[in-house]
């Protein structure tokens, strides 16, 4: 691409979105470690939380599925109890044999209080409870498993940032030289205690400029860009994560923040489905569409 010839910046994109055509990227490393606890614990319910468009959600839904475990996703807006027909993520969800349990917001906002995690357990029995996109210590074992050795050449992994998890898997595996970026698609850089939690170095950073108002919001300037990176390389990115991250790594190469000959690897790290469910909003918002 021009810019990276101009500034003699190397960038390479690892397709972990490739893994898996619905466990992509890395809600497959996510759930990988905690589908085999579950079945050592003799646990035949997955229980976890997620918005509407959650890759998540989707990605345990699909993932029960294939390996003969029951999920329940408790679904963040009670008024979807009428509407998840209408919702791509949640009809794929439900295909693949998804219990849903909808609530509304405010209690959403308690599902880390015992009192409420007791409440669904009472409700729902013995199951095997996963957090809100599914990080936990397990998960990150699992994402640290995204690089690999041959990825020891690069200066810089970068990544776009949810709950944190895969971030803390990338800087446990990152080498000595090598600086791990998170792009969070949240506003503000309250994440930083939940990443050290998991963590062991402070070889890491939040790059918190490119979250474009916050969560699951986009706007023309990041359509065009994701529009155009895949006509240009046929790579489809995300509007809530990848193409969010990749927006801000090219930002800052054109200010020059990474000098020449710097190798720098971008994770790709899924939620295709997700772009289905954004072009309903963006259709009804008359904003221009993202290549599917």
């Amino acid at each position: 691409m021009p810019l990276l010839r101009e500034k003699g910046v190397h960038l390479f994109l690892k397709r972990e979105d490739t893994i898996h055509p619905l466990i992509s990227g890395n809600k497959y490393r996510k759930l990988k470690y905690n589908l085999i606890e579950a079945k050592k614990q003799g646990k035949t319910t997955l229980l976890t939380f997620g918005g509407a468009f959650s890759n998540h959600i989707a990605a345990t839904a699909y993932a029960g599925h294939e390996q003969g475990i029951k999920t329940i996703g408790v679904i963040r807006g009670e008024e979807l109890v009428d509407q998840w027909q209408d919702n791509p993520t949640l009809k794929l969800a439900a295909e693949h044999g998804m219990q849903f349990h909808f609530v509304s917001r405010s209690d959403y906002r308690r599902k880390n209080d015992p009192s409420f995690i007791r409440k669904l357990k009472e409700q729902f029995g013995d199951v095997y409870m996963l957090p809100e996109g599914g990080t936990n210590a397990l998960a990150v074992k699992g994402c640290a498993e995204i690089l690999t050795d041959e990825d020891s050449k690069f200066d810089y992994i970068c990544s776009a940032v949810g709950t944190g998890g895969t971030l803390a898997g990338l800087i446990n595996a990152a080498r000595p030289h090598q600086t791990v970026l998170g792009f969070p698609a949240l506003k503000g850089d309250f994440l930083i205690e939940e990443i050290r939690t998991f963590v062991q170095n402070s070889r890491w950073k939040l790059v918190t400029d490119y979250h474009f108002g916050g969560y699951a919001k986009v706007d023309q300037q990041l359509i065009a860009f994701i529009n155009r990176f895949k006509q240009e390389t046929g790579i489809p990115l995300d509007p809530i994560y990848t193409g969010k991250m990749l927006f801000g790594i090219f930002d800052l190469i054109k200010q020059d923040v990474f000098e020449p000959g710097t190798q720098i690897l971008a994770i790709h790290t899924g939620g295709l489905q997700g772009i289905k469910g954004m072009n309903l909003v963006l259709k009804k918002k008359n904003l221009p569409l993202l290549d599917v």
